[in-house]
């Protein structure tokens, strides 16, 4: 018999590639990893994880490299862990007759102007948005916007290019940086001018048509969003809680989603909660573990299920509090030393800590998830708790960075 094979198109350094690779292998799958560069993932080669070299944009190479792993495995399933790749994963399996989402839907959702039509035509609470081409169209965008506004790319994960803009001046900054070809545009620049709606920001987790649950994220100062904290479950009264399931099932609705996984962004408003973008995939690194800590429900495992073609379990098994704390340096510069991870790691109740650097890194911080440096979770029974727990293992690590400006006197 044929050994059975999940395909992951690419991969992800923050870890969520990992963890859908050992997933796979614990369902009895070999997972393969089709990617445009191998040597970009280092837990392929770390872990003795199989890779393949091929272009993961050309949809008929992709088509090739399968017919062509099909003499030797059975394929049983094809998925993606991020977003840029998640709508070719779905044509992809969808050519082979495999398990999967709709990948008109997909690329749909991706596209986040084209997203904000959709949810606006079916009644969806969002909020005020223009789109804009060039300079001009943002500056006269943001007069009917009106300041503070949010610059985003219409195409992105990971808050990569987004800012909040408090006046003219940083909203001409932005739009220079936008457009001055840092920015990675597949074609001509396509950018959301957008309301910036205040309150707490939520998450709701989604398989299927059901919230498996909600967490809450606390995010640095302005003008960038880089998470600090995320906590699963939000602290939620029952009729905030359904409130927000509500306004997530009517986004699912509005853009012909449900297959898998959807993770809904919103903000609580002083109307309630307003959505602020639809993810139709799994939340990256640290969501998952937060929701199984939390629980007891593996979402990466349940997705592949589903991907293979068979019946997920989502049944949640015990009641916790997860906390995951984001490591983020304060400055610019080379990292001198990092440590005091062992010592939190010791400490009961810290479920996971993860270290992205090692000394002599370059630390050059861009305002979005790629500012993390690690990151430490925390489970316990009560929210109390878990946040004494995470404090006592967070003062425990500590770095020191040297200034680029320094160096060079």
């Amino acid at each position: 018999m044929a050994t059975r094979a999940l395909i992951l198109i690419e991969g992800d350094p923050t870890g969520t590639g990992l963890l859908f690779a050992l997933a796979g292998q614990r369902l009895g799958l070999n997972p393969i990893t089709l990617c445009a560069d191998p040597a970009q993932y280092e837990y392929l080669a770390a872990e003795g994880l199989e890779a393949i070299r091929v272009d993961t944009d050309d949809l008929d190479a992709l088509i090739s490299e399968c017919s062509h792993l099909r003499a030797t495995y059975d394929i049983a399933g094809i998925t993606c862990p991020r977003e840029a790749f998640y709508a070719t994963a779905s044509k992809l399996a969808r050519h082979f007759d495999l398990p999967g989402p709709n990948p008109v839907s997909i690329e749909r959702c991706c596209d986040k102007f084209t997203q904000r039509q959709l949810l606006g035509e079916a009644g969806v609470p969002i909020p005020t948005y223009r789109l804009a081409a060039n300079a001009v169209e943002i500056e006269s965008a943001a007069a009917e916007v009106g300041l503070p506004a949010i610059l985003k790319p219409t195409v992105g994960s990971g808050s990569s290019g987004v800012r909040l803009c408090r006046t003219v001046d940083e909203l001409a900054e932005h739009t220079t940086y936008l457009l001055s070809g840092r920015q990675n545009w597949s074609s001509s620049p396509r950018i959301l001018v957008e309301e910036f709606v205040q309150g707490p920001h939520y998450n709701a987790e989604i398989m299927g048509n059901e919230v498996i649950g909600i967490s809450v994220a606390d995010y640095g100062p302005p003008p960038h969003f880089v998470f600090r904290e995320l906590t699963f479950p939000a602290p939620l009264s029952d009729d905030e809680h359904q409130r927000i399931v509500d306004v997530s099932l009517s986004c699912l609705r509005a853009l012909d989603l449900g297959w898998g996984p959807t993770n809904i962004e919103l903000r609580w408003t002083k109307l309630g909660p307003v959505v602020i973008e639809v993810n139709p995939r799994l939340a990256g690194v640290p969501d998952p573990q937060l929701v199984q800590l939390a629980c007891g429900v593996d979402l990466i495992t349940e997705h592949i299920k589903l991907v293979i073609g068979k019946e997920w379990n989502l049944r949640k098994r015990h009641s916790n509090t997860a906390v995951a704390h984001s490591l983020i340096p304060d400055r610019d510069g080379t990292l001198d030393w990092i440590d005091g991870n062992s010592r939190a790691a010791a400490i009961p109740g810290i479920a996971e800590i993860k270290l992205y650097v090692e000394p002599k890194t370059p630390i050059v911080r861009k305002g979005d998830y790629r500012d993390r440096i690690g990151y430490v979770i925390a489970v316990s029974p009560s929210l109390a708790q878990t946040k004494a727990i995470l404090k006592r293992a967070v003062d425990s690590i500590g770095w020191s960075i040297t200034p680029f400006s320094t160096l060079r006197e």
